[in-house]
């Protein structure tokens, strides 16, 4: 376990594991010992309750951070200043094409300064492991958050080691050189490079946002679950349809409206969450064909769409 620690939690308690309970002081550590299950923070909701209203909300400046006493951090932000707060947009020529009566798209696309909702995630690890004395950060990636980590690092004045799969296209690693970050190819699919950084993070003592700082990292994602229920007048959307890719988005905007009702800041009426995935023609391929044990290419593996992987 990393014994880097903050002065203060803020408005967290502790780490805490999903599957059996137990708590973890809030350092840089991702697994619980007992069972390794993931681990995730406990926030002082009574604390919180007392602290924030819609009136504070409202008199913050327009950016993620505005709902700071709900995300990870035990002090003032230090990474992120201009992410979030995207717009959501009406899309009544949409609703009509579906045939319902109603209509909102989040767009994430314009968020600051990759163009990617990973921004979000990144601004919390990074805020987060500056609290906890790092210096170095990293992740393990084959797109859109090698980019981010990279961009966000740069701002930060923080050294910044980018791990992808060495066949990764050109493109996509072009996008993290130009920030100045050390990009490291690997030999091997995501799943490989991922475990690589996991034994480097030990090793080295560095804050890897999707490994040893992941408990952090993920709850940047509540963030766009914060916005969408401010942005809808302080109300829940009936029905929310999420992008799935590893299912965390979706878990982290159902959080955040649970956190929302439980603080009062909004009605709980009943509402679902929906995760939406694309079938795509190889996935299909495979389905309708007589190969009983087929085998992804090295192309699905680069764009991070193994079936038996999760994506960064």
């Amino acid at each position: 376990m990393n014994f880097h620690m903050s002065q203060s939690n803020g408005f967290m308690k502790a780490l805490k594991c999903r599957e059996c309970g137990r708590e973890y002081p809030l350092g840089a550590t991702h697994v619980c010992e007992f069972d390794f299950g993931p681990l995730e923070v406990a926030y002082d909701y009574e604390r919180i309750r007392q602290n924030l209203t819609r009136e504070k909300i409202c008199s913050r400046p327009q950016n993620m951070w505005r709902y700071r006493e709900l995300l990870p951090i035990a002090g003032e932000p230090t990474v992120g200043a201009k992410v979030g707060y995207t717009p959501l947009i009406k899309a009544d020529r949409l609703a009509a094409r579906l045939g319902i009566r109603e209509l909102w798209v989040k767009n994430d696309a314009v968020n600051y300064p990759t163009l990617s909702f990973k921004d979000r995630v990144v601004s919390v690890a990074l805020s987060r492991s500056v609290e906890l004395g790092f210096k170095t950060v990293a992740c393990a990636s084959t797109g859109n958050l090698a980019n981010s980590v990279a961009a966000n690092a740069a701002a930060a004045g923080l050294h910044c080691y980018v791990f992808i799969p060495s066949d990764l296209e050109q493109g996509k690693v072009v996008n993290s050189l130009v920030y100045g970050a050390n990009v490291v190819g690997i030999r091997g699919h995501y799943d490989e490079v991922n475990r690589l950084c996991a034994e480097i993070a030990g090793k080295y003592g560095w804050a890897f946002v999707n490994v040893n700082m992941r408990p952090y990292y993920a709850e940047g994602s509540k963030s766009m679950g914060f916005e969408i229920q401010e942005q809808m007048g302080w109300r829940i959307p009936e029905h929310t349809v999420v992008c799935m890719a590893s299912g965390s988005l979706l878990t982290k905007i159902h959080k955040s409206y649970q956190e929302f009702s439980k603080l009062g800041l909004v009605q709980n009426n009943g509402w679902k969450i929906h995760g939406a995935q694309a079938r795509r023609p190889r996935r299909r391929a495979w389905i309708s064909s007589n190969r009983s044990s087929p085998t992804p290419s090295r192309s699905r593996w680069r764009s991070g769409l193994r079936p038996t992987a999760s994506t960064p």
